[in-house]
């Protein structure tokens, strides 16, 4: 009996095309992704409790089962437009530098898996007017672009050093 070769969506031209999986948000009005190895949960927006003293783009400490959770404006960070807060807007919370933190969002839309294959380097124009750093690619959606984030350098060493400081006053 011979054996039937199935070709599937996997391979492309005889390459495995490998895929992420991607958490879906707003933010100044532009979608973003990022890896949802990094995301532990999604949470409704709730009041924090303020940081006297704290930088700008600290919004305050939330308690997530009974953990004390630091929680920071990714819009301030990112310097974008700031959205008056509504009943859409997210808490992502994520692990960066070995930090757990909640990045504030617009709204949440979807998890998707994205071929690696559809991510390119962003172009130059983008990356003049956001910190290359903070970009892995753009993903080609079949209508769309997505900012795909790296969360690993979205806040600076300092910046991580201060959201740490935060923490670990407060636990």
């Amino acid at each position: 009996m011979a054996q039937e070769t199935v070709e599937t969506d996997a391979y492309i031209d005889g390459q495995e095309n490998e895929s992420m999986q991607l958490v879906v948000f707003q933010l100044g009005g532009e979608e973003f992704g990022v890896d949802i190895m990094q995301v532990q949960e999604i949470i409704r927006m709730h009041q924090g409790t303020r940081i006297p003293q704290a930088p700008d783009y600290v919004k305050g400490v939330i308690n997530i089962r009974g953990n004390i959770i630091v929680v920071i404006n990714l819009e301030k960070i990112l310097e974008l437009p700031i959205k008056e807060e509504d009943d859409d807007n997210r808490i992502i919370v994520v692990e960066i530098g070995g930090n757990i933190l909640g990045m504030t969002v617009d709204s949440v839309s979807e998890v998707l898996s994205i071929a690696k294959s559809n991510v390119e380097p962003a172009p130059d124009m983008i990356t003049s007017k956001i910190n290359s750093d903070f970009i892995k690619g753009v993903g080609k959606l079949d209508d769309r672009l997505l900012i795909l984030l790296d969360l690993e350098n979205v806040l600076t060493i300092k910046q991580l050093a201060d959201v740490s400081e935060v923490s670990a006053a407060r636990g």
